[in-house]
């Protein structure tokens, strides 16, 4: 007769099994935790099924956050949809795992939302973390309708009322295009417990260039009494630096000094920015030399900001002493490099460091650093010297690069090779309206205004317009707009006998206005007095208005300003005894006592 084992058998023989088993599982999960490299990582591929975990949901976890870290999700994931793994082995915390992993990815964010779909068939219901990881591959790829899909799953969930997962739906909305009004509207109805929410609407904003209803949204922020973090203090500064409001930049700065915001390499390097696009790049250049720790980017960051202003030489100067400090330029750091010498006029020496990006560092140029290249030759008036680069460049020339040789022709009377490179360029981009501009501005300078007004009426049938100058002032808290012949203001009749007043002026100091910027067939007299309602005239009108004699005026121009405009503010400069800073889409000019600092070299 068989006797059956005692409990103490019975147990024992139970328990040692088990015991191996979490003991093998507990070794893979210590191994995968120390994994840093490739190799290692596949060796331990090796390892789980070597031990039988293939299976084991924990472990694989675990495998396919270390693949992310090591940029191996691709790898981990096909190995965890191979026919070694059960599927019914899976639950939702692999997914949002593999979720995850995937969203953060650069260029693989689509495959988040397939696993999302797969989770699903496999009956594995989404609980409240797996959304935010959904939601941010959606606002990585950017498509609305697709976000419209997934909130729908949310509500459907019911986790609406998640507060991450309402963060992030309004970071999706805001990510996608045409999709601001929906996180407005969901940000609007959601409870606001922290920054995030703030956060995540004013990056919104600051996204798509509403830089203004950024910084109204903050001051909404402000009264709620909601505490800005790091995030949101690197949105405003984003906003700043798009409007060139310098003062709320310097209120801000302030304000993290005073609330002792922590101040990450992030935070720094957008103050650096900001100062220098807001045009104190001495303030950017004395932020950066108190970092005490300094990455490619701040170094980028100052250097740009160099560039913007003119100064060539210490731009140059500082990529000299981040090589000696042991920073390695990158490709972002030479587009800096190359604009500065471009606006600062050293051709030799921005040659010189175009092409050491190859024979010192072995970084392959791009379009952007060809691009900079062009711009450095035209801006010097080497039209045809830059025509022969174009034509060897190993890779295609882009339109930029044709429209940037175009505009060097206009501006250095070559106007037939203008007029050949521009009606080329309209045959492979026949939608794009500044190609028909480009061309008609040509026909201008050539004064056949018959063919011009022939390109204005193709523009008028196609439904095209020329983008409209417009100019930025930040006056005691406030930001104003102006554009081309605005009426919109409630002085604007004051403003503009102001302009009256100004043309006068600075006619009596010497000034004659550039009538061949206008671009039309009118008399003189009629030119002069459509010059006069330029958006940067209108900006500092209004100014010298609004502000007490000897205040610096600072202003920001979407285009690039035009001769006549430049020539004037020179004049003004020296009439009112005003400092005019001048940010225009390319660079700042600093006028002082009727001197620029781009030395007319722009």
């Amino acid at each position: 007769m068989n006797h059956l084992p005692s409990k103490t058998k019975l147990f024992g023989s139970l328990h040692k099994p088990i015991s191996k088993k979490r003991a093998a599982e507990q070794n893979c999960l210590s191994l995968l935790q120390l994994c840093n490299s490739l190799p290692k990582f596949l060796q331990l591929q090796s390892h789980i099924f070597k031990l039988g975990l293939q299976n084991n949901p924990l472990v694989l976890t675990k495998f396919t956050s270390i693949s992310s870290d090591l940029n191996a999700i691709t790898y981990a994931s096909s190995f965890i949809f191979s026919p070694y793994v059960e599927p019914h082995f899976f639950d939702v915390f692999l997914f949002n795992t593999i979720i995850r992993s995937y969203a953060v990815t650069s260029d693989l964010k689509h495959n988040a939302l397939c696993l999302y779909g797969k989770m699903l068939s496999y009956g594995i219901w989404p609980n409240k973390f797996t959304y935010p990881f959904v939601l941010k591959a959606c606002a990585g790829i950017g498509e609305l309708k697709l976000g419209h899909i997934v909130h729908g799953s949310v509500v459907k969930l019911g986790f609406h009322d998640d507060s991450h997962v309402l963060n992030t739906m309004v970071h999706m909305y805001c990510s996608c295009g045409g999709g601001i009004e929906y996180g407005r509207k969901m940000f609007d109805e959601m409870p606001k417990w922290n920054s995030v929410g703030w956060s995540a609407m004013i990056g919104g904003y600051v996204r798509w260039g509403l830089s203004s209803e950024a910084v109204e949204l903050f001051r909404e922020m402000q009264v709620a009494r909601v505490a800005p973090d790091e995030v949101t203090m690197v949105c405003l500064l984003s906003a700043c630096t798009d409007l060139g409001a310098l003062e709320l930049g310097k209120w801000l700065e302030a304000y993290i000094k005073r609330e002792n915001v922590p101040k990450s390499a992030v935070l720094w390097n957008a103050l650096i920015d900001m100062f220098a696009k807001c045009g104190d790049v001495d303030k950017a250049l004395s932020l950066f030399r108190s970092m005490s720790q300094r990455n490619i980017v701040s170094w980028t960051s100052v250097i740009d900001g160099m560039a913007m202003h003119g100064r060539g030489a210490e731009a140059v100067s500082l990529f000299e002493e981040m090589k000696k400090d042991g920073v390695v330029p990158d490709d972002v750091s030479f587009i800096g490099l190359l604009t500065a010498c471009s606006h600062s006029g050293l051709v030799e020496q921005g040659k010189g460091y175009f092409y050491s990006m190859t024979k010192e560092f072995g970084i392959s140029p791009k379009i952007e650093h060809y691009g900079c290249m062009v711009d450095l030759l035209c801006r010097a008036g080497l039209v045809q010297e830059a025509l022969d680069f174009v034509q060897r460049m190993p890779i295609k020339p882009n339109p930029v690069i044709w429209r940037t040789l175009i505009t060097a022709c206009r501006a250095h009377g070559e106007l037939k090779l203008g007029e050949k490179i521009t009606k080329e360029l309209i045959k492979h981009e026949p939608t794009h309206d500044s190609n028909y501009v480009l061309l008609s501005n040509i026909y201008a300078k050539m004064f056949s205004w018959e063919k011009k007004t022939m390109i204005r009426e193709v523009m008028v049938k196609k439904g095209m317009r020329k983008v409209p100058g417009s100019t930025m002032i930040e006056l005691y808290n406030e930001i104003y707009e102006f554009v081309a012949g605005d009426k919109s203001h409630s002085e604007y009749k004051i403003i503009f006998q102001m302009v009256d007043d100004i043309g006068k002026e600075i006619s009596r100091a010497g000034y004659i206005a550039s009538t061949s910027e206008v671009l039309l067939d009118i008399d003189e007299e009629d030119k002069e007095g459509a010059l006069n309602r330029h958006s940067e005239k209108l900006a500092i009108a209004f100014a010298l208005m609004k502000t007490p004699p000897g205040t610096p005026i600072r202003i920001v121009k979407n285009l690039r300003v035009c001769e006549d405009c430049h020539s004037a503010t020179k004049f003004i400069s020296k009439t009112y005894k005003r400092e005019i800073l001048v940010r225009d889409r390319n660079r700042f000019h600093r006028f002082i006592d009727g001197i620029c600092s781009c030395k007319d070299f722009w």
